[in-house]
């Protein structure tokens, strides 16, 4: 008897024990399968004639056995619906329910996110259309670790006009983010220490950590990383256009430092440009990567001018480090999916990207003019000429956040971001996402922080 069914309609794995008798067997099987969850309720049964015949037995077998199970209540039948698995009440098994979610907050004022309700799904629809009508066949099948053509191709061109980026197609890796990216990089270096700002995002020191590497703080003040507190680190990663948590610039002084250091120690430095075509008072910041392609890694991503769901981002990669992360890239996951990237490759090609992305930049400046203009008399807004997010500086960081969350108020906490979370004397402030809310929600989320900062939260 086949475990596994074949044919029109419904495919289910079944393992009947006869010893009891086939319809015995067959109730058992069902029934298990249905306790254990592994048939959820609403999933659809094969009609018994097909059962019958898959499974070696009569029809008059198989409908005596969904008989039984519905009379038990494990399974329903209509007349023009067929047989379904019932809904069970739920029963304590003591173990997490993965289903549950999170209650979310009231007000969401988290960094991080885009606002992804302003994902142009009929720009997108379009270019999927395109891509997959265009597409050859063989784009469905293994392709490169380094990623469609298509798409490197029109990163390479949207790159260096938009970012100042020098980055042929041959020298660009394509991920499913950034953290795929910096993980990579740190397998391929081997264990070297890595240079990461301070303060900075604690998840990306750990995945340095579990991909091998170690991690060395690197002071930041109100010029950006210290290119003189590098120490022996092999490479530093940087956030030069906006930096993370703080929203300060990188200085011209300091990018010349980091790469005079980078080519006379031999160290490379990892560009994480985040957010950096939202820049509000002037034009973008060129990437670093530009004053030193030979010694600069840089990493960008669809997560904020798109939506992180995309699972795509690129690296464009000195030449003598394209062949080891393209392998570190093959043995992780060989290839990142290969339609949305076609997609994104139409999206850039027709300019949708550079008109969603100028929309957006429209967008979130007006934002960041009502948080100034709601916060700005009474608290020190930093961080403000550039991305998503800002820093409003506080005295007592335990204290808001407390009112915070009896408001509902859902913020950032620059206090979780330095490397020695519990050094005392250091600066406290929120970090203000003013780009995960929807449009409608955002004039409410701002009163709510501004009356939990002036300290009637609750």
């Amino acid at each position: 008897m086949d475990d596994f069914w074949s044919g029109v309609g419904v495919d289910l794995h079944l393992e009947p024990d006869a010893g009891d008798g086939r319809r015995a067997g067959l109730e058992r099987a069902l029934r298990d399968a249905v306790r254990g969850g592994r048939l959820a309720p609403g999933t659809r049964l094969p009609a018994t004639r097909r059962l019958a015949t898959e499974l070696g037995i009569s029809r008059g077998t198989a409908k005596a056995a969904y008989d039984q199970l519905v009379a038990e209540g494990y399974l329903t039948a209509r007349q023009g619906s067929g047989t379904q698995v019932a809904s069970l009440p739920s029963v304590d098994t003591g173990q997490p329910d993965r289903t549950a979610r999170a209650r979310a907050p009231r007000f969401d004022l988290r960094p991080g996110s885009p606002d992804v309700g302003a994902f142009p799904a009929a720009a997108w629809l379009r270019a999927l259309r395109r891509a997959i009508a265009t597409a050859p066949s063989l784009a469905y099948d293994y392709g490169d670790p380094r990623g469609r053509l298509e798409l490197r191709t029109a990163l390479s061109g949207y790159l260096g006009r938009a970012r100042g980026v020098l980055a042929p197609p041959e020298r660009i890796v394509i991920t499913s983010g950034y953290v795929q990216g910096l993980a990579l990089l740190t397998r391929v270096l081997e264990g070297a220490g890595i240079a990461m700002e301070d303060p900075g995002l604690p998840f990306h020191r750990e995945v340095v950590r579990r991909a091998g590497g170690t991690v060395v703080p690197v002071p930041v003040d109100e010029r950006g990383a210290r290119a003189d507190r590098l120490g022996d680190a092999a490479a530093v990663v940087v956030t030069p256009a906006h930096q993370y948590p703080t929203g300060v610039t990188l200085h011209p002084e300091r990018r010349r430092a980091l790469t005079e250091w980078a080519r006379e120690r031999g160290g490379l430095i990892v560009e994480d440009d985040y957010d950096g075509e939202f820049r509000y008072d002037r034009q973008p910041v060129g990437a670093l990567q530009g004053m030193a392609p030979g010694q600069v890694v840089y990493l960008g991503t669809a997560s904020k001018t798109l939506g992180p769901a995309l699972r795509l981002g690129w690296m464009v990669l000195p030449p003598d480090l394209v062949d080891a992360v393209a392998d570190a890239k093959l043995h992780s996951d060989h290839h990142t999916e290969s339609i949305g990237q076609l997609a994104l490759a139409e999206l850039i090609g027709s300019h949708a990207y550079d008109r969603h992305v100028r929309a957006c930049r429209l967008r979130y400046r007006r934002r960041r003019d009502q948080l100034l203009a709601r916060l700005g008399s009474r608290h020190r807004v930093r961080g403000i000429a550039a991305g998503l997010h800002a820093l409003v500086e506080v005295d007592d960081e335990d204290a808001v956040l407390a009112r915070a969350e009896r408001a509902g108020l859902a913020v950032g906490r620059l206090g979780e971001h330095w490397h020695e979370p519990d050094a005392e004397g250091r600066p406290q402030g929120l970090v203000v996402g003013y780009g995960t809310p929807r449009e409608r929600a955002y004039p409410e989320a701002l009163e709510a922080l501004g009356t939990v900062l002036a300290g009637a939260g609750g």
